[in-house]
């Protein structure tokens, strides 16, 4: 697994993570039959970063079930987010978040949404200086606040952003993620499959045959994957799945070439002939 650095820490991070939105809003059965198996796919492909939130329903009680079961629960990273307005309520929700995910220490703390985000911020650098949390960041998933992500990385406190884009989604090359690695700031990346929609919109098209011999691609996840880690300015892609065959398909977009910028355009005109 290809790996980019963390330009706060130097620590590096695997470029395939693993989203939880919707996919972990289960119950504990469901989660152990089908969960299970895409947990330790992701574990054994090399991926390491587990993204949740409150807003995802059950998401973070799952991750706290499922990892602490996990002979390499402290072997991964750890990131969830506040998602709610005032100080108090905060400090109550991320306090929550420790006891679901089962964790002493969680690795990223993110204010979701730029949610009351001036609120947030103070405390994180509080608990980051406490050794609470490791790293700070903040996220959005539309374009429409970009800019506002950018003033927030321009105060020098977050060591994450986290955005939308993908191979159709491409406003973020423009300058967010430029910005990003100008100011030394790491990036998530959300959507990157469209939620899954990108899949089902391709999966009936061959993939170009060059794609298996120039980055050793053979799934519709790895190439659109592929697409947005061979941007060097991102430092992590946080797919979802609750397919372990699909899980070890994605997990493959991490290894091997990465396309560079004249393949990268080479696959968006394929896409555009489909």
């Amino acid at each position: 697994m290809i790996k980019r650095t963390i330009p706060s820490s130097g620590e590096s991070l695997p470029v395939i993570g693993m989203g939880t939105y919707n996919t972990f809003d289960t119950n504990e059965q469901a989660a152990t039959e089908q969960l299970t198996p895409v947990l330790n796919t992701f574990y054994k492909g090399g991926g390491r970063l587990l993204d949740s939130s409150p807003m995802y329903g059950n998401a973070e009680r799952i991750v706290g079930s499922l990892t602490s079961k996990a002979p390499y629960a402290n072997e991964l990273f750890y990131a969830t987010k506040v998602w709610t307005s005032g100080l108090k309520p905060g400090i109550r929700q991320m306090d929550e978040s420790f006891d679901l995910m089962h964790r002493k220490v969680i690795d990223l703390m993110q204010v979701h949404n730029l949610l009351a985000w001036r609120t947030h911020l103070p405390v994180l650098q509080e608990w980051k200086a406490a050794g609470k949390i490791r790293y700070i960041g903040i996220t959005h998933y539309t374009q429409q606040h970009y800019a506002e992500l950018e003033t927030v990385m321009r105060t020098g406190v977050v060591d994450f952003v986290q955005f939308n884009y993908s191979i159709i989604e491409r406003v973020a090359e423009e300058r967010l993620l430029s910005v990003a690695a100008e100011l030394g700031v790491a990036t998530l990346i959300n959507r990157p499959l469209g939620q899954g929609r990108l899949i089902d919109r391709f999966k009936g098209n061959p993939l170009p045959a060059w794609a298996a011999a120039e980055l050793d691609v053979h799934s519709w996840g790895a190439y659109l994957l592929k697409y947005v880690v061979g941007h060097p300015a991102v430092t992590c892609v946080i797919p979802a799945s609750s397919n372990a065959k699909h899980m070890a398909e994605n997990m493959k977009a991490g290894e091997g070439s990465l396309p560079d910028e004249r393949t990268r355009a080479k696959m968006v005109a394929y896409i555009r002939t489909l």
